[in-house]
């Protein structure tokens, strides 16, 4: 079947046309591909942004190739490529005569991290029409089997791009291409900006595509990016404000190794992290900083558990990353200062008397003048290059779990599925430490009230039970599910007290009037 680009596949009243006569198309093949955000190009021009990468070392010399190119996705109504995770797309490549046009189906594939791997059908077209016929060895025949599902098909959104290309062959035999892509993203009325470097393997192992990865990092600022221009296609059109990705644990198979486990899990944390690092580059939503730090803390409290499991593969150290998280938890502090805290206590501050109202107001407005400050304290650093780096180094990291041998204690456990037993064993010790810690905290000894030492363990302990049950919740028994909702409610009652400390903290910091430092820690003192 054939639709005009951008337009519907069938237009009302007519009868779908007869298949064209099939011809040959080739076969499938994986995608393999690295995804780079760029930090620090905002407002840098195409050709700006070309030249920079062309003075990195790995691709200095080699001959660069510009094409315009124009993407138009194509779904029904309700999204039923979107929700198999199928993209389908028409693609211009060239602004002048002769133009060539592309017809691409990409399945569902392994996409946590910065490397990607995803069934890939691409094939030439006559023209700016989808050929559906031409998919006949690709999965599309057993998706649409009665053909019903083609003549839904629809424009949902597009991509207007220039592309920069470099090839790049390596000693060892890898060839590896190389684009920028700088343009637009557009979804009905919305926009927006497209900007980032495909790594995509032509030969080789995908070791090389880290190797090079990690080359242009060393002078460009990069940041893995694990979502594809479908699915920012597809959020766009469903959002007029950035949303902050949320947590969102793979589905565990029981029957799955320990090592693959450990891989989807903490891959699906650095996603979120590094997916809400890349929204935050251009939008100051509270929320996605808040879910950057609940997917790195995530991240640690998943490793922490699944640790004494791969002894083989220690963490590396990352100490280019500490900049970036204490400028995250700096920002998220008066985040929730000006916007939760001080909104909650304002009449209780405030009490009738409209004269108190003003200093309380100086505050919040010297704290979101601050927030601001603050986010643009995280542009700049993730704008250096050892940022990129360092994130870079920990995706390679992740793809050495699926190899690693696991601990004589995993093994030990026996049965069919040792993984599962040896899970449920950490969960279980980890509830109990939390429990042990919070007896202590609360009857230590001469103190009139908790320890407060002791209660900020409590909390942390509280996360990562959280974090553990809320991943492993489909492996662990019902009494280990309900953890979850207990952790939730500990760490909510002792971050609520926290919080109030923290703003009158701030307050004093900011320079607030002394009688609103002197009520927020009055107020901390009450909820501790």
């Amino acid at each position: 079947m054939a639709r005009t680009l951008g337009q519907p596949l069938v237009q009302p009243g007519q009868r779908p046309a007869k298949k064209r006569q099939r011809t040959a198309a080739p076969a499938g093949a994986t995608e393999t591909e690295i995804k780079l955000a760029l930090p620090g190009a905002q407002g840098v021009s195409p050709d700006a942004l070309a030249a920079q990468l062309a003075r990195v070392p790995a691709l200095a010399r080699r001959k660069a190739v510009r094409q315009q190119v124009y993407s138009v996705y194509y779904d029904t109504p309700d999204q039923q490529l979107r929700r198999q995770r199928v993209a389908l797309r028409l693609r211009r490549v060239g602004s002048e005569q002769p133009l060539q046009w592309l017809q691409t189906l990409k399945t569902a594939g392994r996409s946590d991290s910065a490397l990607s791997q995803r069934g890939e059908w691409e094939m030439p077209v006559p023209g700016p029409a989808l050929a559906l016929e031409l998919l006949h060895d690709s999965p599309w025949p057993g998706m649409d089997p009665d053909g019903t599902l083609a003549p839904a098909l629809a424009p949902c959104f597009v991509t207007d791009f220039e592309r920069t290309v470099w090839r790049v062959t390596a000693r060892d035999g890898s060839e590896i291409e190389v684009a920028l892509d700088v343009g637009t993203i557009t979804a009905g009325h919305r926009s927006a900006p497209l900007c980032e470097l495909e790594l995509e393997l032509v030969a080789g192992p995908p070791g090389a595509l880290f190797s090079l990865a990690r080359r242009i990092a060393r002078t460009v600022a990069v940041l893995p990016l694990a979502a594809s221009k479908a699915q920012r296609g597809y959020a766009l059109g469903q959002a007029d404000t950035p949303m902050a990705v949320q947590a969102q644990p793979p589905v565990l198979s029981r029957d799955a190794s320990l090592q693959t486990m450990a891989r989807s899990l903490l891959g699906e944390a650095l996603q979120q992290f590094t997916a809400n690092l890349h929204t935050l580059l251009g939008a100051d939503g509270p929320e996605l900083v808040h879910q950057a730090r609940v997917g790195w803390r995530r991240f640690r409290s998943l490793w922490r558990l699944l640790r004494p499991a791969l002894p083989g593969v220690p963490c590396p150290a990352l100490p280019a990353l500490q900049p970036l998280l204490d400028s995250l938890g700096a920002l998220r502090d008066v985040d929730v200062a000006a916007t939760q805290t001080l909104p909650l206590w304002t009449e209780r501050y405030v009490a009738g008397d409209a004269s108190r109202a003003p200093a309380w107001q100086a505050l919040q407005t010297a704290l979101l003048d601050a927030a601001q400050q603050q986010r643009t304290a995280v542009r700049q650093t993730l704008a250096q290059p050892a940022v990129g780096a360092a994130l870079l180094e920990l995706s390679q990291w992740l793809e050495s779990l699926e190899t690693a041998a696991l601990a004589p204690a995993v093994v030990a456990c026996g049965g069919k599925r040792p993984a599962v037993r040896w899970l449920r064993r950490r969960v279980q010790r980890l509830l109990h430490r939390l429990e042990r810690t919070w007896a202590d905290a609360k009857h230590l000894p001469g103190a009139a009230s908790p320890d407060a030492e002791g209660l900020h363990r409590v909390r942390i302990l509280s996360k990562r039970l959280r974090y553990s049950t809320q991943a492993l919740s489909p492996l662990l028994p019902r009494r280990l599910q309900r953890q979850h909702d207990v952790a939730q409610q500990w760490q909510t009652q002792l971050g609520t007290a926290r919080d109030v400390a923290q703003a009158s903290v701030l307050a004093a910091r900011w320079g607030a009037a002394p009688e609103v430092v002197g009520f927020l820690r009055g107020a901390a003192a009450a909820v501790a």
